[in-house]
């Protein structure tokens, strides 16, 4: 019994609208998909409903919809604890977020989706088709390594479930670390790759297993070979025709119709096509385009313009590389500043005291420390700070990409902190700080600290176009006999940007 079987009610429905989605026909899915959650009041059928509704946007490239139709397919999936679900979820979510270009928050859904589809205990036809997802994912965001790791796992899975290994072909993954190839300036490896997708195409269509939504992709391979140069034996205009409504497969025909273009001797015709139609930079990469003018150019002869349009289609691949570099810095840095929130034990307690979220002290240790304090008779500086565009980042980035900050920001104060001095997560996006001992002079000092540290974070590769601050209050508690309580209350009235 496949995954599908267990659901209450809709598995006919929803069994149809995932087989039109394969197929390439987003278009016809959704309204079953719409129908589906217009009726169903099962919140296990909902969430597959929603998550396979934020699969047919990002087909159909409907960007602007897919921040609401991510957030209500992740909030249904953590009401229905499913691995598979949170699995599917997340690859899903990294293939909206590379259609965002946003690179740090869709390698984040990657991990997660590999991770929760490793979770889950049936091979059937639904999980190998999350394991299918996954590797479109992979190679949408570059990592063409484990895009085929993932594929492979697809076609294990989807053998015990009684699907033939051609059913995960997925041309379209070693097209795209095909032409990610001749980027990078491979242009032999480039074809090698391929003649091989060629070759993969000729078996599938002598056994009659040919899916239709990869009659684009395979119809591409052609044509790009021939704008190498390379004579093929079948034309491939009539492959890039049919298969399906995706924004991926209208690209593709446009970009194989400039590539013949090219082909049959008319660069200067392929130029014009090129600039008449823009096409998505994240079907096959940025480069592609420009990549294309080159070889337009170098077929008319501009030697001069063909240098400087590949040099650009090189530029535009290092950017990735560069990205990919910020966030291994990046999640370098938040590595040691967890391990340091859990160095000390006695300036971090247990996990009943801890926030799990940050690895800070939470708001019952931070009371038992205040109150330790003020039985010792001694008397601190206490700071409430808070995230300024906090609220923007959860409504445009998700709440995913917002415990991302909060965890950042526990991070800059906790190295901003002296040896003794201690910071919890108070609730939400508040923070409380203790400075033993400390008075006015040295809280204006920690702010200070504070300001600059969190002004030094990359925020954009983490929550781009949204600004992150922070607004710091002061008080006193063991002053005039003041308590935590009221120590926060005039700390928190009388906040400011830091």
């Amino acid at each position: 019994m496949g995954w599908l079987d267990q659901l209450a009610e809709h598995v006919d429905d929803l069994r149809r609208a995932g087989e039109l989605q394969q197929n390439g026909r987003s278009a016809q899915a959704l309204p079953i998909l719409d129908a589906v959650l217009d009726t169903s009041a099962d919140p296990t059928t909902r969430a597959y409903a929603l998550i396979q509704r934020f699969g047919a946007l990002i087909n159909l490239g409907r960007v602007a919809e897919l921040a609401t139709a991510m957030a209500v397919a992740a909030e249904a999936v953590r009401e229905v604890p499913d691995p598979y679900l949170r699995g599917q979820m997340h690859a899903f979510a990294a293939l909206g977020a590379h259609l965002q270009s946003n690179l740090d928050r869709g390698v984040t859904h990657l991990v997660q989706a590999s991770r929760a589809l490793a979770a889950v205990p049936e091979r059937d036809m639904e999980t190998a088709w999350g394991w299918h997802d996954l590797a479109m994912a992979y190679s949408y965001l570059g990592f063409h390594g484990q895009a085929l790791t993932a594929i492979e796992q697809a076609r294990e899975v989807g053998a015990s479930a009684g699907l033939s290994p051609e059913v995960f072909a997925a041309p379209g993954i070693r097209l795209r670390n095909a032409v990610s190839l001749d980027h990078w300036g491979d242009t032999d490896g480039c074809l090698r790759v391929l003649r091989d997708i060629d070759a993969e195409r000729s078996r599938y269509v002598a056994t009659d297993q040919l899916r239709p939504g990869s009659r684009a992709v395979y119809g591409y391979a052609l044509a790009r070979r021939a704008a190498l140069g390379e004579p093929t034996e079948d034309g491939a205009a009539k492959w890039l025709t049919g298969g399906g409504d995706s924004a991926r497969t209208r690209d593709l025909r446009h970009l194989g119709s400039v590539c013949l273009t090219i082909a049959a001797g008319k660069p200067e015709r392929a130029l014009t096509m090129l600039e008449a139609i823009p096409v998505s930079a994240e079907v096959l990469g940025a480069p592609e385009p420009a990549r294309l003018r080159s070889i337009c150019h170098a077929s008319a002869g501009d030697h001069a313009a063909a240098h400087a349009a590949d040099r650009y289609a090189f530029r535009l691949a290092a950017q990735r590389i560069d990205q990919l570099r910020d966030g291994y810095l990046d999640g370098v840095a938040a590595r040691l500043d967890a391990q340091e929130t859990q160095r000390d034990p006695h300036r971090y307690g247990d996990e009943t005291l801890t926030d799990p979220l940050t690895g800070l002290p939470n708001r019952r240790q931070l009371e038992h420390y205040v109150d330790a304090l003020l039985a010792r008779g001694e008397r601190a500086a206490v700071g409430v700070c808070d995230i300024v565009g906090f609220t923007t980042v959860n409504m445009r980035h998700g709440r995913h990409c917002g415990d991302l900050v909060l965890q950042r920001i526990a991070g800059v104060l906790a190295r901003v902190m002296r040896r003794g001095d201690f910071v919890a997560r108070f609730a939400g996006d508040e923070f409380v700080l203790v400075l033993p001992g400390a008075g006015p002079h040295h809280a204006a000092e920690v702010s200070r600290r504070i300001s600059s540290a969190a002004s030094s974070e990359n925020w954009q590769v983490l929550v781009p176009g949204t600004p992150i601050g922070l607004a710091a209050g002061w008080s006193e508690v063991g002053t005039n006999g003041r308590g935590l309580s009221a120590a926060l209350a005039s700390a928190a009235a009388s906040r400011k940007p830091t």
